[in-house]
């Protein structure tokens, strides 16, 4: 049985897919950037194939069937990248290419970011290989990193985020890619049980961790001006201002029943993902 491969196994949820998937006794292929920092597990193959390279993605991708896509790292350039690497899976026969998308990702994405992967998502399907879209909202273990100083600071109002846990979406990773054929052609919404306000979401994280947060919601002009500090190009301090802008647009409330139809299990809570941070 040919390997299964996966990019992303050093990050979160490519790498709690590659232990279910190895655990299981399925053969997996490793694509990182640096071969040092790749997981160890039982029955893997280890390649040095980051994006941009195109020849060593297609050298990595040989013999494979099926590819696990995360996104790359924030960069303007991110979606040519992601275009290079599903035609470096094309000529390496590959036949279907597993892509870790976003909600509502789409050319009009309110989260700027969301733009990236609706690009990728055509590519994809224009590509010729069958294709499966895994589409993630925010995830809750990443929202605690929103706060500077316990402040939760952005234009998102009253609006509502369905922030999912990491583990559910590596354990979709890992349900789908085992019998990839059966999800062949399909996008799936995966989010959280609720969808909370960031006021809320503050609440759960001072009631879980015992640290004190809250929620400033920022005009446009304050959020640009507080942001200002950090050095960052002006197209990513738009990007993360569009992190809340999405919220407070309606764009991150749905809650989608995917995960448990997939998993045969609810989705983990917001309160439940952090206390196992915590």
């Amino acid at each position: 049985m040919n390997p299964i491969a996966l990019t992303g196994s050093t990050g979160a949820v490519g790498g709690i897919a590659a232990h279910l998937l190895a655990d299981a006794g399925i053969a997996v292929r490793l694509l990182v950037r640096d071969a040092s920092r790749a997981p160890n597990l039982q029955g893997s193959e280890v390649h040095e194939a980051p994006y941009g390279d195109n020849d060593a993605c297609a050298a990595a991708l040989s013999g494979v069937d099926t590819v696990f896509m995360v996104s790359a790292a924030e960069d303007e350039n991110r979606v040519q990248q992601h275009c290079d690497f599903i035609d470096s899976a094309v000529r390496a026969g590959v036949r279907q290419v597993v892509y870790l998308s976003f909600v509502e990702a789409s050319a009009e994405s309110g989260f700027l970011l969301g733009r990236d992967h609706g690009a990728t998502e055509n590519h994809l399907r224009a590509s010729g290989l069958e294709w499966t879209l895994l589409r993630d909202n925010f995830y809750a273990e990443v929202l605690p990193m929103f706060a500077a100083d316990g402040v939760i600071r952005g234009p998102a109002g009253e609006g509502r985020v369905a922030a999912v846990s990491q583990r559910d979406v590596g354990a979709v990773v890992a349900q789908v890619l085992r019998n990839p054929r059966e999800h062949s052609g399909r996008k799936y919404d995966l989010t959280g049980p609720d969808a909370l306000t960031l006021s809320e979401v503050a609440s759960v994280l001072t009631e879980i961790t015992g640290r004190t947060y809250s929620f400033v919601d920022e005009t446009l002009e304050e959020a640009r001006a507080s942001r200002a500090h950090l050095g960052a190009p002006d197209w990513l301090v738009a990007a993360w201002i569009s992190t809340y802008t999405a919220i407070r647009d309606g764009e991150l409330e749905h809650v989608s029943g995917d995960i448990t139809r997939l998993l045969g299990r609810p989705a983990t809570s917001f309160d439940e993902a952090i206390a196992e941070r915590a």
